[in-house]
């Protein structure tokens, strides 16, 4: 799937002005409130009307202002799963399914009903009305509804920010699914970088209307330093793991990683398992020796490679350490009083309280 964007448009508080190309399975539009992420995907899906558009998938030109082409959003086979699920409520879940096959001609329809109620555990929730349902099993009808429209392309907006955390982890592994088992491509909106590390496999990096950055999820992460305030904290990298060990005494896993060992409070991962986690450039502290008797677990040997100035006291140092890089956000006085510099051989020292998956 090659989804294509361009547009703009003038709000009254905010002008759009966003291009950008999707091909990965999640493309995530992440960014603070505000920032004209629904504005994009309600373009995407023909509920928004720009100044100015040229919007295709795989070939099908959805708007060109240029050629006067505007498809109505019935015609766009795209599927649209809201913050709020917008179930019938007089309908049962199964009724609410089926519903979604009415937007797709008999010929087009791929989606298979037995399969999706699989997908997304609904057997026991069928013949219940939304009523009776929690918000996370609503939200998952809500998806359910979507696929059954056999859509090109699916748009999810910020479909956890309604949930409490226990509802979240409860999706979130559904959306996982979603997004490597089930073929047809995501656009996911979101402003919580959580959800955003662990499901994405692109991100475009939103603020003020406009297009910050854009990429894998492992380049755009560390240019969140650089994105405003809002979103600077969690700046930091994603790193892909796997189970090592397991210290049942301590209750400490012991993940390998292309930075080295890492390990992490509890457990994470079983044998043979995968998983990312996720280091805050906050939460990594340099040595120019390494340091002996102290809490922290983690210490990875490195070389800075960068430096980026940031607004304020800090500094962004970038480390390469094993076959990747690690962030860690110091002050400007720190790095003249430890002698920081491209070149200098570092320790990267990280509390094994401040390592964790993302989505926790």
């Amino acid at each position: 799937m090659t989804l294509s964007v361009s547009l703009k448009h003038r709000f009254a508080d905010l002008t759009l002005e966003v291009a950008f190309q999707g091909s990965g399975r999640l493309t995530a539009l992440f960014g603070p409130s505000g920032c004209g992420k629904t504005s994009v995907i309600n373009a995407i899906a023909g509920l928004l009307r720009p100044d100015r558009a040229t919007i295709t998938l795989d070939g099908t030109t959805f708007a060109d202002d240029g050629a006067g082409t505007w498809l109505p959003p019935h015609c766009r086979r795209v599927g649209y799963v809201f913050q709020d699920s917008r179930l019938l409520p007089h309908l049962t879940v199964k009724q609410n399914l089926r519903y979604g096959r009415w937007f797709t001609a008999p010929a087009e329809r791929y989606a298979d009903e037995a399969s999706v109620v699989a997908l997304l555990g609904l057997s026991p929730l069928l013949d219940r009305k939304p009523a009776h349902l929690s918000g996370g099993e609503k939200q998952r009808v809500a998806i359910g509804r979507a696929l059954l429209q056999s859509p090109r392309l699916l748009l999810m907006d910020e479909p956890l920010a309604s949930l409490d955390e226990a509802r979240k982890l409860e999706i979130l592994p559904y959306v996982e699914r979603l997004r490597d088992e089930v073929k047809v491509p995501i656009v996911y909106v979101s402003h919580t970088l959580s959800e955003v590390a662990r499901l994405a496999t692109d991100v475009v990096l939103m603020a003020k209307g406009r297009v910050a950055g854009a990429g894998s999820v492992r380049d755009v992460l560390p240019q969140l330093a650089q994105a405003g305030d809002e979103l600077a904290q969690d700046a930091g990298v994603l790193l892909d793991a796997r189970f090592k060990d397991f210290d049942a005494a301590n209750e400490l896993t012991t993940l390998a990683s292309p930075a080295g060992d890492v390990r992490v409070a509890g457990r994470l991962a079983t044998p043979g398992g995968q998983c990312r986690v996720h280091i805050r450039a906050a939460d990594v502290m340099l040595a120019t020796t390494r340091p002996q008797e102290i809490s922290a677990l983690n210490i990875f040997e490195g070389e800075v490679t960068a430096i980026t100035e940031l607004p304020g006291a800090a500094l962004e140092v970038r480390i390469r350490t094993g076959s990747c890089f690690l962030s860690s956000r110091i002050t400007r006085f720190s790095a003249s009083r430890l002698g920081i510099a491209p070149g200098k051989p570092v320790f990267a020292v990280v509390k094994t309280m401040q390592v964790r998956p993302p989505g926790r």
